[in-house]
């Protein structure tokens, strides 16, 4: 079985918390499935979910590259040395990321949904969206690639992942995919 969830913003990706907080359990009702690969709790969209042991592993092991799209928005627009670095790799603490697919958008994407909260909204800080493509995942790499390079990340959502996306899947609602 594979299920695509578009995971909310505040969600934790796992099934329990201690703290009390929401997870995946207020969302997808069927048992023995595990998340294939991670969103921290203040991204959202898509999260595949399987109980398929070989599957998870092909989407969640970097061998496989799996290519993951993210819409970002950032403080103030990048310029063309900032989209440069992005796109040949950023130095972070834990090392060279690979490059990217980075791509600056000229508008808002239309098939987003309001955030809940909504983001900051700042008077006299622009902000710019980016479609960017990554094939690897550590922990919160876009958001630590797009602070490295001075436009610290607003909103984060995951649209992508290798042949499966969200295709008009509202926050919290899941689907059983084909293989």
């Amino acid at each position: 079985m594979l299920i695509a969830l578009n995971k909310p913003h505040g969600v934790l990706c796992q099934f329990r918390d201690p703290e009390g907080r929401s997870t995946l359990a207020d969302f997808v009702r069927q048992k023995d499935v595990y998340a294939a690969g991670r969103l921290d709790r203040d991204s959202e969209g898509l999260l595949l979910l399987t109980d398929d042991g070989r599957l998870q592993h092909r989407l969640t092991d970097p061998r496989h590259k799996q290519p993951k799209t993210y819409l970002v928005q950032v403080e103030r627009v990048p310029g063309g040395a900032a989209l440069e670095a992005l796109r040949g790799g950023v130095m972070l603490k834990d090392g060279m990321t690979r490059p990217a697919q980075v791509r600056l958008l000229t508008a808002e994407p239309d098939n987003l949904w309001p955030r809940d909260p909504p983001v900051r909204f700042r008077k006299n800080v622009p902000t710019a969206w980016l479609e960017v493509i990554l094939r690897e995942g550590r922990n919160r790499q876009v958001r630590r690639m797009t602070a490295a390079v001075g436009h610290p990340t607003l909103r984060l959502v995951r649209v992508r992942i290798g042949e499966w996306g969200l295709d008009g899947l509202a926050p919290g609602e899941t689907r059983i995919l084909r293989r």
